[in-house]
C-alpha cells in the first residue's frame, strides 16, 4: 500500500507542475487520487507500449511486483496485478461509510457501441474499480450522449458538478471517453465560528489585493516552520482526524514560486512529516473559498509521456477490445471543494496532552497571500486533492 501512496504523491506533483506551468497565476485544484484511479481503469486494458508509458506516468513502474497485465483465460481478475486490487483496498480505507465527510468519486468509461468490448475487461473493471464501461452512440447521438454523461456525473457528485461536457464538446468521432469527477465536503474537527469571520485583504501575486472572508480561530494544531524556503506548514484536521487540510504558506520575503520550485516528493514528505510538525497554540486566519475547476487532460498527460493511448494508430487497448482503432479520445477531470466555517466541535481525546510539545508563545498563521494546499488521508498518506489558491 505504501508504494501506491508514493505513486499517488509523485503523480500528484507531476500533474501540479504541468498545470502550474500552463495556468500561470491561476487557481489550481484537482484530485490526483481520482485521476490515478480512473487512469488505472484504462491501464487494466492497455497492453504493450501503451501500458508501459501509462505505468511510467502513473509511477507504477517502481512497484516491486511487475504488473501482470495479460489476463489468463480464467475469469480471475487477480491476474491483472497487485496494483489494481490494492486500489479497492485503499479506497475502502479512505471512504468509510461512517466517516464524517462526504466523498464521491465518479469514474466511468464511455465507449462507442460500434466496438465489441471484452467481457473479461467489463467484469474485472466492475470488480476492481466498481465501474463498468458503458456503450453509447457517439456517432448518431452525440448530444444525447453528452446529456446522459452529464446527468450521471451530477447524480454521483451530490448535484455539485453539473454540465461536465459543454454543448458541442462530445465529438461524433469519439470512441472512448474517460469521465472523472470527484466531490468532497468535510467538517472541521475544530470549528471556525461564523461570527469571527471578517473582511480582510488577501495579497495577490501582482502586488494588488482583494477583500476576502477571512475565517479565524485559535486552537492547538500541528504546525511547522521551514527555514529554506521560508514558510509555515499548518495541518487542520477534519472531523474524526482521518483527513486533514495541509497548507504550505510562504513566509517573510519568500514568494510562492520559490516554494513551488523546491516542491518534490522528498521535500513534500520532509515539510509535512510528523517529526517536523509540532503541536502548537495557533491563531489561524484562513480565507473561506470555493473552487470548481475543469481540465481536459489529453495534452497534459501526453507531455508527461502518456502518448500512444491517445493515438488512433499506436494505441494498444487490446485488453478492452480486440477491435482495431480503439484509443482514448478524451480525459476530462472536474473537482469541487468548499472550505468554510462548518464543522463539529472538537472532542477531547484522553491521552493527547501526554505527547503535546507546547510552545509558550501562540503562533500566528495568517493565510492572506497565495498558498498551496493538500487534502490528505492520514492513515495511508494519500493525497486526495491538491490545490493552489492564487485568488480566492
Amino acid at each position: 500500500m505504501d508504494s501506491l501512496s508514493t505513486a499517488n504523491v509523485e503523480f500528484c506533483l507531476d500533474v501540479f507542475k504541468e498545470l502550474n506551468n500552463n495556468n500561470v497565476g491561476d487557481n489550481i485544484f484537482f484530485s490526483p487520487l481520482s485521476l490515478l484511479y480512473a487512469l488505472s481503469m484504462v491501464l487494466l486494458g492497455a497492453r504493450g507500449r501503451s501500458a508501459e508509458q501509462m505505468e511510467k506516468v502513473l509511477h507504477f513502474n517502481h512497484i516491486a511486483e511487475p504488473l501482470k497485465l495479460q489476463f489468463k483465460d480464467s475469469a480471475e481478475c487477480s491476474q491483472a496485478g497487485r496494483i489494481h486490487s490494492e486500489f479497492g483496498v485503499l479506497l475502502s480505507q479512505i471512504n468509510q461509510p461512517d466517516s464524517n465527510y462526504t466523498l464521491s468519486i465518479a469514474n466511468k468509461l464511455y465507449g462507442t457501441q460500434d466496438v465489441a468490448f471484452l467481457q473479461q475487461y467489463l467484469s474485472c473493471s466492475e470488480k476492481l474499480y466498481q465501474a463498468r464501461l458503458q456503450a453509447v452512440d457517439f456517432q448518431q447521438s452525440p448530444e444525447e450522449t453528452r446529456q446522459t454523461i452529464n446527468a450521471w456525473v451530477e447524480s454521483k457528485t451530490n448535484g455539485k458538478i453539473t454540465n461536465l461536457f459543454g454543448k458541442g464538446t462530445i465529438d461524433p468521432s469519439s470512441v472512448l471517453v474517460l469521465v472523472n469527477a470527484i466531490y468532497f465536503k468535510g467538517q472541521w474537527q475544530s470549528k471556525f465560528q461564523e461570527r469571527e469571520t471578517i473582511k480582510a485583504p488577501f495579497q495577490l501575486s501582482e502586488g494588488k489585493s482583494v477583500l476576502v472572508d477571512m475565517m479565524y480561530q485559535t486552537g492547538t494544531f500541528n504546525m511547522a516552520f521551514v527555514r529554506e524556503p521560508q514558510m509555515q506548514v499548518l495541518e487542520l484536521p477534519y472531523a474524526d482526524r482521518t483527513l486533514s487540510l495541509v497548507v504550505l504558506l510562504p513566509a517573510g520575503a519568500t514568494a510562492l514560486d520559490q516554494v513551488e520550485k523546491q516542491l518534490n516528493v522528498k521535500t513534500f514528505y520532509k515539510w509535512t512529516s510528523s517529526s517536523n510538525m509540532m503541536q502548537r497554540d495557533v491563531e489561524v486566519h484562513l480565507p473561506r473559498f470555493k473552487l470548481e475547476i475543469k481540465y481536459e487532460l489529453n495534452s497534459l498527460l501526453k507531455s508527461l509521456g502518456m502518448i500512444d493511448v491517445f493515438n488512433q494508430i499506436k494505441a494498444d487497448l487490446s485488453g478492452i477490445s480486440t477491435a482495431k482503432g480503439l484509443y482514448l479520445s478524451k480525459v476530462v477531470h472536474k473537482s469541487y471543494v468548499d472550505v468554510n466555517e462548518e464543522g463539529t466541535e472538537a472532542a477531547t481525546a484522553t491521552g493527547d496532552n501526554l505527547v503535546m510539545k507546547r510552545l509558550p508563545i501562540r503562533a500566528q498563521f495568517v493565510a492572506n497571500r497565495p498558498f498551496l494546499f493538500f487534502i490528505k488521508h492520514s492513515g495511508t498518506n494519500t493525497i486526495l486533492f491538491c490545490g493552489k489558491l492564487a485568488s480566492p
